[in-house]
């Protein structure tokens, strides 16, 4: 009888370490965040490697990647990053990824 509830009690132990693992593991992850903000680094060389974007019209989207990193690292400050400020974080990405559009289909160019 003890057997069943040492088990029973090892089996719950491991449970729920096995949920609590990944659930501490992931509260300061922003893997989508990180991912969109390679891509639009990327969006943004390619515009100025094709003379889509001005310098000013890159340093204004230079500015605004650096704002969501310092945003980024802020809701990390605490060792949790929660849903609202995930969700702010995606606003942010959402704006900066409608101006580089805006920005390379303009009529400026450096060519």
């Amino acid at each position: 009888m003890k057997t069943i509830y040492i088990n029973a009690a090892l089996i719950s132990i491991m449970l729920s370490a096995a949920i609590a693992t990944p659930a501490t593991a992931q509260s300061t992850a922003t893997p989508n965040v990180s991912k969109r903000q390679v891509l639009q680094q990327k969006r943004i060389a390619d515009g100025v490697r094709s003379g889509e974007l001005t310098a000013k019209e890159t340093a204004n989207l230079e500015a605004r990647e650096a704002k969501i990193q310092a945003d980024k690292h802020a809701a990390k400050a605490d060792g949790v990053v929660t849903t609202s400020e995930r969700a702010k974080l995606q606003a942010e990405e959402n704006r900066a990824s409608r101006k580089i559009y805006q920005k390379k289909h303009n009529e400026r160019t450096t060519k």
